[in-house]
């Protein structure tokens, strides 16, 4: 991983079209379920370990969670350790983490440390 640039503002709009793309994505992703005949969600809570260790850094990842359809940031720990989630659907909690570290939280560690 590279260094943090939070005075970068090329990495700053390629924070913004990930954040986009993912938003996208995951808008149709909601709108499927939603009309979906059958509803096959298993919603729950996910404990999502952090890299991200600055304020700010925990902050823009938990908007980006709470912004992104189908997921909320609930709580963080007081040591910023762990971000607990509300998925829309939650069958398989590792793919959650998984969903959140790749695609939001690397890229926001391009940004902020």
């Amino acid at each position: 991983m590279s260094r943090p640039r939070p005075w970068n503002l090329l990495a700053w709009l390629w924070l913004a079209a990930l954040f986009l793309r993912e938003l996208l994505l995951s808008a149709a992703a909601v709108m499927r379920a939603t009309l979906s005949p059958r509803l096959e969600l298993r919603p729950g809570i996910v404990a999502v370990p952090l890299r991200l260790r600055s304020a700010a850094g925990v902050t823009l990842l938990a908007h980006m969670v709470t912004l992104t359809p189908g997921t909320t940031a609930l709580h963080v720990s007081r040591d910023r350790k762990v971000m607990y989630v509300h998925a829309m659907d939650a069958a398989d909690p590792d793919a959650v983490r998984a969903s959140i570290a790749e695609r939001l939280e690397a890229p926001a560690m391009r940004v902020l440390p």
